[in-house]
């Protein structure tokens, strides 16, 4: 406001608060054009005044008369003293430190933002320099300009680094990674356009050479009263309200939901499934997935443990076999048959192997199935390596060090750790759980 009316020539108005002296008996030209401006520049000041504030603070000045007297209401009112300008400064620079870098911020927009807070507190007269919002930037920005700050660390000395020069850096490296996004979109735009227009030119075609077909439909249909849009029977439905490609029941259609072929995901039937099954899906803190085609429940228990390839977590029923158990991982695992088991915690188990006891981490407790089961891809994420071959199964530590050598059973491999030789099932396995170790 104080530039507006300086660059008008009224700032001097608001600073003086000169009086306009009445004009004398035989006044001059010179004399009268003077009092008309000086006049002039008081009604000009205080409706500038008047312009710049809102409609609230304005009722609150509209009966004050000089430009004067509207500035030091003004600014007793809303700068205060020297405390509550300090108060105000220690608020904004609290606030300064509080701001976090947001995932769709851009780098642009996050230095205006705390440029913006330094501003206002250099506004109330305390110092803030452009240093201390360079080392705001270069500490809390996300991991993806992780390169270009290594590289500012290695190249330019931090102390002297400006404002300008960090920002210019940020920008340039998230306008590369834009371009390489944006590249990436358009392509699969051009690939959705080429779907989207080769469907319309399939839909031409279609109603081209089917004019006659849907001509003679409607005329059948407005003579038996039927309603239908004059298509052709669809061959896949039956139906006479839409064209083959467009069925919901096409072969090649895949539903979203089920991800079966055969139905659309308007028409498919998981969305008819009974409320008390859906009650039981939200009260479940979690769910696992797990393809666990290889085990059932079952009253009996073994000690043995199956290498399992089609099984996401290792899981245990024997709670004594944990070294550590954390009773608060409760969720639910889906078994080959479709059932919901429970899961009651999650732990370290600690299994006698070829080289010691080998600790075995991320086991659930599952108390319902009667197997023990160790997966394969748990241990090759963990870094352990599984072998499959000459009908044993060898697998190793991180450091390449053979912990289990397992020789297959019943086209399953299974050990007991209790017993010195790591193979396990006894030839008596009855027919009933045979398939499921496969």
């Amino acid at each position: 406001m104080k530039a507006h009316l300086e660059a008008n020539d009224l700032w001097g108005v608001v600073e003086e608060d000169y009086e306009v002296l009445p004009l004398p008996t035989s006044p001059t030209m010179a004399q009268i054009k003077n009092q008309k401006e000086r006049k002039a520049r008081k009604s000009k000041a205080r409706a500038s005044l008047f312009a710049a504030v809102s409609k609230e603070i304005f009722t609150r000045i509209i009966t004050i008369k000089s430009a004067y007297e509207i500035w030091s209401f003004l600014k007793n009112e809303y700068e205060g003293d020297e405390r509550i300008k300090g108060m105000q400064a220690l608020n904004l620079v609290r606030e300064f430190e509080m701001q976090k870098m947001k995932e769709f911020e851009t780098i642009k927009e996050y230095a205006n933002k705390l440029l913006s807070i330094a501003n206002k507190v250099r506004l109330l007269g305390s110092e803030f320099s452009d240093s201390r919002i360079v080392e705001k930037i270069l500490v809390i920005v996300p991991e993806r300009f992780e390169a270009t700050i290594t590289s500012l660390e290695n190249t330019k000395d931090l102390s002297k680094l400006t404002l300008a020069e960090l920002v210019n850096a940020l920008q340039a490296q998230e306008q590369r990674r834009r371009m390489r996004a944006d590249d990436s979109v358009e392509g699969a735009l051009q690939a959705k356009l080429q779907i989207n227009q080769g469907e319309k030119s399939k839909w031409k075609k279609y109603k081209k050479m089917n004019f006659n077909t849907q001509k003679a439909a409607a005329i059948t249909s407005n003579k038996s009263g039927d309603n239908n849009k004059g298509f052709p029977p669809c061959k896949h439905c039956g139906r006479m309200v839409h064209p083959p490609f467009k069925c919901w029941r096409r072969p090649d259609v895949k539903c979203e939901k089920c991800n079966k072929l055969g139905h659309h995901v308007r028409i498919c039937k998981s969305n008819l499934q009974q409320k008390n099954e859906a009650q039981v899906a939200d009260q479940q803190e979690e769910e696992e997935k797990l393809c666990v085609a290889t085990c059932f429940t079952s009253s009996s228990s073994t000690e043995c443990w199956l290498v399992d390839s089609g099984c996401t977590n290792h899981i245990t029923h024997d709670q004594e076999l944990f070294r550590k158990l954390d009773r608060s991982q409760v969720s639910k695992v889906r078994i080959g048959n479709g059932d919901l088991i429970t899961v009651e915690g999650k732990g370290t188990v600690a299994i006698e192997s070829c080289a010691g006891i080998k600790l075995i981490y991320d086991v659930l407790y599952v108390p319902e199935i009667d197997q023990n089961l160790l997966s394969v891809g748990q241990l090759v994420e963990k870094g352990f390596k599984v072998i499959f071959e000459n009908k044993h199964c060898l697998i190793k530590d991180v450091n390449d060090k053979e912990i289990f050598s397992i020789k297959m059973r019943g086209k399953s491999f299974s050990f007991d750790p209790l017993k010195k030789e790591q193979a396990a099932y006894p030839a008596t396995v009855n027919s009933t759980k045979a398939w499921h170790k496969r």
